[in-house]
């Protein structure tokens, strides 16, 4: 096998010579070169080593002492560096060249691509020409690192990444190693591939996997409502032509409510006494 087939992969080389930039690496048949700013250690002529085979940025098949986490046919969650609109994602793995993520393994809509920081759970692969890429993990990769929740965790918060996303909802990874799947009406918007979010469960299967709410729960909720109604009313010197008694047409256009949430958040100002209503109106209660 060349020494180009094992990119991505890690090897063991001897050292056949050295230079004023680094050493030359044989298999016996082929030499690498690897450059000085990649070696953790002095070398000798015959010492051997281990090295991790990549493509540098001029293209040509180099060495590195560093041995990543990742490697083809090994999976790691790797961050998000970069992205080009043209091309995909590039992700850091340890080497002084970042990674490709290809458009063709991306999302369909950019808004949900991974941004820089995001991590991602990939693998490498090596294309024809011994070029080196990043590669998703697929459902069955995720369901061979995943453990099974109980009845016990219904209910609990849980945070995790974003590893699959499509408009019916997006697959989670959580810290605690649980697959999960969050359905598009347990969300305010999609979250992006690799994106790390906190929600609560809020079903376990039989499987051992979970369905997993980004909403807030209900008390939650009813706060941040009432927070955004009374922001609402500020910005408009206390006073609105919104009250319980108003359309809820209307409710869903101004605030994106419905008028079942829009009264628990309204009431909830009353009781605190902070609003108060006259007719169709609402005030703000002065001092």
């Amino acid at each position: 096998m060349s020494l180009d087939q094992l990119v991505g992969q890690t090897t063991t080389l001897s050292v056949a010579r050295k230079a004023a930039f680094g050493y030359f690496l044989t298999d016996g048949n082929e030499d690498v070169l690897l450059h000085i700013n990649q070696a953790n250690q002095e070398l000798e002529e015959g010492d051997q080593v281990e090295v991790f085979l990549y493509v540098d940025s001029e293209g040509r098949t180099s060495a590195s002492t560093t041995i990543p986490e990742i490697a083809v046919g090994r999976y790691a969650w790797v961050k998000v560096t970069d992205s080009n609109p043209k091309i995909g994602v590039f992700l850091n793995i340890g080497l002084p060249k970042d990674i490709l993520l290809g458009i063709d393994d991306l999302p369909t809509h950019k808004s949900v691509w991974p941004q820089t920081g995001d991590l991602v759970y990939i693998t490498l692969k090596l294309s024809r020409n011994y070029l080196l890429y990043a590669k998703l993990a697929t459902d069955p990769i995720i369901e061979s690192i995943s453990v099974k929740a109980t009845r016990e965790h219904f209910n609990k918060n849980v945070q995790g990444h974003i590893y699959r996303t499509a408009k019916v909802g997006s697959w989670i990874y959580t810290i605690e190693g649980f697959k999960g799947f969050i359905h598009e009406s347990q969300r305010q918007q999609e979250p992006r591939l690799g994106q790390k979010v906190e929600g609560r469960i809020i079903d376990i299967k039989e499987d051992g996997s979970i369905n997993v709410s980004l909403l807030a729960r209900k008390e939650e909720s009813q706060d941040q409502d009432a927070e955004r109604i009374y922001e609402y009313l500020v910005s408009r010197n206390g006073a609105m032509p919104f009250s319980d008694k108003s359309m809820p047409e209307e409710i869903q256009e101004r605030f994106g409510l419905s008028k079942g949430a829009f009264k628990r958040a309204l009431g909830k100002l009353m009781k605190d006494g902070k609003v108060y209503q006259e007719g169709s109106w609402t005030y703000v209660k002065k001092d």
